[in-house]
């Protein structure tokens, strides 16, 4: 029995049926045999009645953007397949950014403090032959999903929102005038349907037309006593060089049952990558290593695992008018980041506010929409970063060549101080702070960067490089339409609401919704 097979045993449940149904739907990633579906058709016939202005399929991050529109007096349906309930492992996140909450009045500053479940200083960045670096206040907030989703779910249903559980998304009919959504035997009709349903929502992969993904971060972990008491956290460990054409990273904080652990790897989608299960087979493998412990001493509370696909053409544009993915369907994360709730977060108050706009002027159609998911260069920028992580399966690098190269341009951003480092590990990118990273490193380590080159490739530099001085201009044009902000006001609402979409693409496409803790 393999140490995978023994450590799930320990678990209630079917987590390893789950573990291994995920690995299917890799297994069908990579060989490029996952179905394309086909659930979006389009009439020309109008509808006679619209009922909701919104309607939002997948509720578990859907109820935060759900409960905004329903404050500002929508008409919005959440639809979600199951029952709305958070999981047991906590989102983590950095306090700033909570914020965003009390703003938009979806929790009081005091039912903040009590979805607060967890709190560590500091974490630690470290790889193979380097010293240690430690940051304090970032990602290191625990948030209690069961109460915050909870807690958000009653304001929506307070607000006049609906709520559908047990309503999973079959089919939507685009009208001229609205779209028809069906769930089992119900229909909703409505202005604006909303795809929150993830990854690998039925809207998104015939949208992209069974398209490969142009990178994968595969995650697997668990929450489990019985470590070395250890109050501090780790944001990225890498103590191993290359093994199995993959670099392994690690995560760890402590959680309210016990502490939380990662391994996560960079890959493509190579039909010769390994399975969740064999990466699991590693992660138990190391773990000892890594965290100063027997394995036979910890007791597994649950387990995590998961595939996060990246594509280089995102943000999604829509492909219907009415129809508009947010979130982890949007691919608006970096290739970096695993999305979920830190992303949605990040972008909740500019994609409320947007919506909110949009219905109010009915620009609904397909080139409006696309507004709200504007191309963002620092973004795009990453995707280089991410190359020089992960290795081809042919590549031929020194097995030490990717901890070098990280434990070089973290030292030379920590040197910078917090307001280099601490966006970054918050996958905000800014020009200032990567101009300053780079020349550093390129002047104090030569021979790594030309190392950098051939492992990424020519054809990524170039592509990089127009990124890169779209996020320098993207980073004079913020201020600029900052100060033009007012005189939006003067325009026709359908005009305005284009002029105010273009600087919200300035500002987060230069990271400059990024705030400094005070």
């Amino acid at each position: 029995m393999s140490l995978t097979e023994q450590f799930f045993q320990q678990l209630p449940g079917e987590c390893l049926h789950a573990l291994r149904r995920t690995d299917d739907l890799w297994h069908s990633l990579r060989t490029g045999t996952l179905p394309v579906p086909t659930v979006v058709y389009e009439t020309h016939e109008s509808l006679a009645e619209v009922e909701w202005d919104v309607v939002i399929c997948g509720g578990t991050l859907g109820i935060l953007v759900g409960a905004v529109l329903a404050q500002q007096g929508w008409r919005v349906a959440l639809l979600e397949r199951g029952q709305l309930r958070g999981r047991k492992q906590e989102w983590n996140i950095s306090r700033k950014e909570l914020q965003a909450f009390v703003r938009l009045g979806l929790l009081t500053a005091a039912e903040l403090n009590q979805a607060i479940v967890t709190e560590y200083n500091p974490a630690r960045i470290s790889f193979l032959g380097s010293s240690d670096l430690w940051v304090e206040n970032v990602l290191n907030i625990g948030v209690d999903p069961f109460f915050l989703l909870e807690t958000v779910k009653q304001r929506f249903l307070a607000w006049g929102g609906q709520l559908f559980e047990r309503s999973p998304f079959e089919e939507a009919i685009v009208h001229p005038n609205g779209v028809v959504v069906t769930t089992g035997q119900q229909e909703f009709s409505t202005r604006l349907v909303l795809d929150a349903m993830g990854h690998f929502s039925p809207i998104v992969q015939q949208a992209r037309k069974g398209q490969t993904p142009d990178a994968v971060c595969l995650v697997v972990g668990s929450c489990a006593t019985g470590f070395p008491n250890n109050t501090t956290g780790d944001l990225i460990v890498s103590f191993t060089p290359i093994q199995n054409q993959c670099q392994y990273f690690w995560e760890a904080f402590p959680a309210r049952d016990g502490r939380t652990t990662y391994l996560f790897t960079y890959v493509d989608a190579h039909p010769d990558r390994p399975s969740l299960e064999t990466l699991f087979e590693e992660y138990l493998r190391l773990l000892p290593e890594y965290q100063q412990v027997k394995l036979t001493d910890i007791h597994p509370q649950r387990a995590m695992f998961g595939v996060f696909p990246c594509y280089r053409k995102s943000p999604l544009k829509p492909c219907w008018h009415r129809i508009l993915p947010v979130g982890d369907s949007s691919g608006s994360q970096s290739p970096l980041s695993f999305g979920g709730f830190g992303a949605m977060v990040r972008h909740l108050e500019r994609l409320t506010t947007g919506i909110h706009e949009a219905l109010q002027v009915d620009r609904l159609d397909r080139r409006s929409l696309a507004l709200l998911q504007p191309y963002q260069p620092n973004l795009s920028v990453t995707w280089l970063f991410q190359r020089t992580m992960s290795v081809g399966m042919q590549q031929k690098v020194a097995p030490n060549q990717i901890n070098e190269m990280l434990s070089s341009v973290f030292q030379e951003m920590s040197s910078l101080g917090d307001a280099v480092l601490k966006p970054f590990l918050q996958d905000v990118v800014q020009f200032p702070a990567l101009f300053q990273t780079l020349t550093k490193t390129s002047v104090a380590h030569p021979g790594l960067v030309l190392n950098v080159i051939p492992q990424v490739g020519l054809p990524a530099l170039m592509d990089w490089l127009v990124h890169y001085v779209n996020l320098a201009g993207y980073s004079a044009l913020y201020p600029l339409g900052k100060g033009l902000s007012a005189l939006f006001n003067s325009l026709p609402p359908q005009t305005a609401y284009g002029y105010r979409r273009q600087v919200e693409a300035w500002k987060y496409g230069s990271g400059n919704d990024y705030e400094q803790e005070e």
